[in-house]
């Protein structure tokens, strides 16, 4: 008798099928969140370009533009102290009489210092120093840090509307009254810059934040309107790539120089580049005046150190009486030869004498201009 074989047996069609809906259903998902991923990386992307290109837009992501609607703006002025300020006699005579409502002061110096009684002749600086300052290397990041500080200190106060970074050894060539209305007539910030093409201190490691063609070069000192003040202190993108690209080569000779070079690191002054780049990148070089109100002058001693110094040459007794101030108040325009432009000096629009401070000076040459009344009013009565 044959023997039947015994059919295989099958699994349902609807258990078969609906493995295969399940796999499927499994790689449409997995697919899904693939695409979403995408999207998400794609969107931060967009996010991060649009920040840096967009005036600005740092600042309205963190702090409020102010527009301030009173009618006693004020001047701060931000001094930026190694230890005291030496020339306290001087600026004591200049703040005397003022309202105190026109103007504020606030003093970057070493931590811990106080300034009072026993540290100053000037009460106008009692308490005025930051109590959250920083120790200030020159030719390092810290030093724009320290400026940063200052910016966000006077802020704080609505009525500040133009702010004015100074060194301990500047000296005002014009009396309270033309400086206040010298910069508060003007609705633009006074920034020193200009295209940097003799040195390369522009490190290709920077690009992909910092465009090369944006790179700018000048004068830290500077003084600024309330809005570009808070894109300073608002600044969360340049402000990284500075503290690690931009730095100055240490002394030559020491282990620090030679890793700096073996890095073949690019030697680069941040606070000669940060403002200017900074404000560049933000599309507002229409608002500002290219140029600074603080006359240095450089090397021009023609000694053996000082040609070599990258430190300005100090006004001394001799060199700082009637006819030499005159000189500087005289000069109406700076010539940018990188760019072959002149900027002519204006002020809300009407020609003004450039300069409304001067460094270095020494503690003599600043008694001299305070005995023989070098500081008064100008003669320009168009503001």
């Amino acid at each position: 008798m044959t023997r039947k074989s015994q059919p295989q047996i099958q699994p349902p069609l609807s258990r078969r099928g609906g493995v295969v809906w399940l796999g499927w259903k499994l790689v449409i998902a997995f697919s899904v969140a693939l695409c979403l991923l995408a999207l998400l990386r794609i969107q931060l992307q967009y996010n991060s370009v649009t920040t840096l290109s967009s005036p600005l837009s740092v600042a309205r992501s963190q702090t409020p533009l102010h527009k301030y609607s009173g009618d006693r703006p004020k001047l701060a002025f931000l001094f930026l102290a190694r230890r005291d300020l030496p020339l306290d006699f001087m600026w004591d005579r200049f703040f005397k009489g003022v309202d105190h409502a026109n103007y504020s002061i606030y003093i970057h110096s070493l931590p811990g210092f106080v300034f009072n009684e026993d540290t100053t002749r000037s009460q106008y600086f009692y308490n005025r120093q930051l109590n959250n300052s920083i120790k200030v290397v020159w030719g390092e990041s810290s030093m724009i840090a320290a400026e940063r500080l200052l910016l966000a200190s006077a802020l704080e106060d609505h009525s500040n509307q133009r702010f004015v970074l100074l060194s301990d050894r500047c000296a005002p060539l014009y009396d309270f009254g033309y400086i206040y209305r010298y910069l508060i007539s003007s609705p633009r910030s006074f920034v020193d810059s200009f295209l940097h093409t003799k040195e390369t201190r522009y490190s290709v490691k920077m690009s992909p934040v910092i465009p090369e063609e944006k790179w700018r070069k000048g004068s830290q000192w500077i003084a600024l309107i309330r809005s570009h003040a808070e894109v300073i202190v608002n600044d969360g993108i340049v402000f990284p790539v500075f503290k690690e690209f931009c730095k100055r080569c240490p002394p030559l000779g020491t282990n620090e120089a030679w890793l700096f070079l073996k890095q073949k690191r690019r030697n680069c002054i941040p606070d000669e580049h940060y403002v200017q780049t900074l404000l560049t990148m933000q599309g507002l070089e229409s608002e500002m005046e290219r140029r600074t109100v603080t006359y240095t002058v450089w090397n021009v001693s023609g000694t053996k150190y000082e040609a070599k110094s990258w430190h300005p040459v100090t006004f001394t007794l001799e060199n700082s009486g009637p006819e030499e101030i005159k000189e500087i108040k005289k000069i109406d325009h700076v010539y940018y030869e990188s760019e072959s432009r002149t900027e002519w000096c204006k002020a809300d629009s009407k020609p003004v004498p450039c300069f409304l401070f001067a460094r270095k000076f020494t503690n003599e040459a600043a008694m001299r201009i305070v005995s023989e009344g070098l500081t008064g009013s100008s003669t320009n009565t168009t503001l």
